[in-house]
């Protein structure tokens, strides 16, 4: 068998894009409740009131102005609010879950819905709602894998400290584990700290009014302390606990064998191994420390913050992969697609989804074999997937054949890393296994999930779930241990 016998098979969601219950059972407002939806051609929009009172909006990924605060205004449409609301939904999909087979299943827990300002004050409703997810999960023989924060701050964080850049709001994250990390102790074993970390930027997803480098940067090194401490934290309330980070992972190609393109690949990957050095490995990387130098960017250091790095590294290193790119220093002379977070210089030898991303399952053997080459921890694919507009046809089915087609390709990549690369992979979430709104575009009609839920664009729908043809098939996979994977 090329999987091992105990691998989690499973599928991943995040709180903003799945759970609706918008402040349901005390839950408070975070960052991304004050993003609207959009379009591929259409960016999202935060929504914001500056000092002198006025309403504007800027793009999802641009900084606020100095003292603007989050605003939700009851005319717009927020995808978040309702999501695809697993809020009310969390038994029926559950159900649909262990018919499928899971070993596991991939969520976030909101921050807001537990700590509903951030601060040092709990919300007991909150707690109770995420027991009962854990165990309806646990009833059903699947394994919950919890990502502690996924690209969302409560809304009073980034309005009275500036978010990550603030060093207080890591005594404000480490309050919200240690209060997540008591209660569940005895329901989780597997924990991320931040989803993403290599793309933490802005006021929606670390809370930070500036997005200059020097900026970004302090508000990064909060964050891998942050994430240094729950580690620690975690083991002192349970041993058996296994934390890891997560990051995007985009391998990317020299354009050419011309060194310059060499070099420019060499430093696109290193940005995103910057992130997985300071917690995997415990140290800054020279090459990031000299660019620091060159940029004047000064990171300010606690006491005990280098100690704290090297003592507080994780059990494994969870990613997502979706794509790879392209990298060359004559970007000006090559044509840019879509891509994850980015724009992407198109490789002429790869297809592309609808909405631009290159479909590269090789890609995903190399990511393996680099990742476990560089770093010998386990490693755990916790997305994965494949954004497509789904047809319901006349008699209600959806014949996802691209979607079955696109995961073979990378689940047979995954095979090939493990018995002739020897990786050491515990596990594979795909992406949306349950449609939900789309992070980058605000979407619905970007489907990603092996069951369709009703609702469109604009918030409109039942919120029937129902199969794809996707279903049966993931469903054979994972009772075969990933050694069956036709489609009929």
């Amino acid at each position: 068998m090329s999987f091992p016998s105990n691998f989690l098979w499973g599928g991943a969601t995040a709180a903003n894009q799945y759970e609706g219950g918008y402040l349901s059972g005390g839950k408070g407002p975070s960052t991304l409740d004050a993003i609207t939806g959009g379009s591929h051609d259409s960016p999202r929009m935060i929504t914001y009131q500056t000092k002198e009172g006025t309403i504007e909006r800027v793009t999802r990924n641009q900084a606020l102005p100095e003292g603007a605060i989050g605003y939700i205004d009851e005319e717009t449409y927020y995808p978040s609010h309702v999501a695809t609301d697993f809020y009310h939904h969390y038994k029926e999909d559950i159900a649909l879950f262990a018919e499928m087979g899971f070993k596991c299943f991939r969520l976030s827990i909101s921050w807001a819905r537990i700590c509903p300002k951030g601060t040092k004050e709990v919300n007991e409703e909150g707690l109770a709602f995420y027991d009962r997810v854990f165990d309806e999960l646990l009833a059903n023989n699947i394994e919950p894998v919890v990502t502690i924060n996924h690209f969302d701050i409560p809304m009073y964080l980034a309005d009275t400290v500036d978010g990550w850049s603030d060093r207080q709001t890591i005594d404000n994250f480490l309050f919200f584990c240690e209060t997540i990390f008591k209660r569940y102790k005895e329901k989780v074993t597997y924990w991320m700290t931040f989803n993403e970390i290599n793309f933490l930027r802005s006021w929606t997803q670390i809370g930070i009014h500036q997005n200059d480098s020097q900026t970004k940067y302090q508000a990064a090194h909060h964050l891998f302390v942050a994430s240094a401490k729950a580690v620690l934290l975690g083991k002192k309330i349970n041993p058996d606990f296994q934390i890891g980070m997560m990051v995007a992972y985009i391998p990317s190609y020299p354009l050419s064998c011309r060194p310059e393109d060499v070099l420019a690949a060499l430093q696109f990957n290193r940005e995103q191994e910057f992130y997985i050095d300071v917690q995997v490995r415990g140290y800054y990387p020279a090459h990031k420390l000299k660019q620091f130098e060159r940029e004047g960017i000064t990171i300010k250091k606690e006491a005990g913050d280098d100690e704290l790095l090297s003592e507080g590294t994780v059990d494994y290193i969870g990613f997502s992969y979706y794509m790879s790119t392209v990298a060359t220093a004559t970007p000006e002379n090559v044509t840019y697609v879509g891509g994850n977070q980015m724009p992407a210089v198109k490789n002429p030898y790869l297809e592309e989804s609808e909405w631009g991303w290159g479909i590269d399952p090789v890609g995903l053997r190399i990511s393996l074999s680099a990742l476990y080459d560089r770093y010998h921890v386990p490693l755990f694919i916790v997305e994965n997937g494949f954004g497509a507009v789904d047809i319901v046809e006349a008699d209600g089915t959806i014949q996802d054949d691209y979607r079955i087609a696109y995961f073979q390709k990378h689940i047979q990549a995954m095979k090939e890393a493990i018995t002739l690369d020897g990786v050491d992979l515990i596990g594979y979430t795909t992406w949306g296994c349950i449609d939900l709104v789309s992070a980058g575009t605000g979407e619905m009609k970007k489907r990603y999930g092996f069951i369709h839920v009703d609702m469109d664009d604009n918030g409109h729908g039942t919120l029937k779930r129902t199969k794809k043809k996707s279903f049966d098939w993931y469903k054979k996979v994972i009772a075969s241990n990933g050694e069956e994977l036709g489609n009929e």
